[in-house]
């Protein structure tokens, strides 16, 4: 019998340090099993032309629940 998808995305919060946000997937019963890293760019307009720098980056964690 299949169960379908249940895999979950946890986004590190701002104030959140990865040991943290690890912990508070296996409070929810949890498992990673992936980490995901998404820059994020601000525009930046020099002499008229639009540029995009590095501002930061979004770190997510897929996981599946725990057996």
């Amino acid at each position: 019998m299949a169960k379908g998808n249940r895999k979950k995305m946890f986004e590190v919060g701002e104030n959140e340090t990865l040991g943290e946000c690890l912990d508070r997937i296996s409070k929810e019963g949890y498992t990673p099993i992936r980490r995901i890293e998404k820059p994020i760019f601000k525009e930046v307009i020099k002499d008229g032309v639009a540029e995009y720098e590095p501002a930061g980056r979004q770190i997510l964690f897929e996981a599946k629940p725990a057996e």
